[in-house]
């Protein structure tokens, strides 16, 4: 029966065919994953910048209350 599937045009063709289902529907599932991770990727980039800027205004905070601390220190 395989020998005749494969001699057969028909079988050829569907076995063709739910072969491009199978790549179709995973390349369905691969595309939807890619976005999933490029838009996590954005969130965590933006979430990064965040994070930078805050450390960034606490670091000025901190340095600020250093140099007050001297002044006050120099003006005892």
């Amino acid at each position: 029966m395989a020998a005749m599937s494969q001699n057969d045009p028909i079988a050829q063709l569907k076995a063709l065919a739910e072969r491009f289902d199978r790549l179709a529907e995973q390349h369905r599932r691969l595309a939807e994953e890619n976005r999933s991770l490029r838009q996590a990727q954005e969130q965590l980039v933006a979430e990064r910048a965040q994070l930078l800027n805050k450390n960034e205004q606490a670091r000025s905070r901190v340095e600020a209350m250093i140099a007050r601390l001297k002044s006050l220190e120099h003006n005892a």
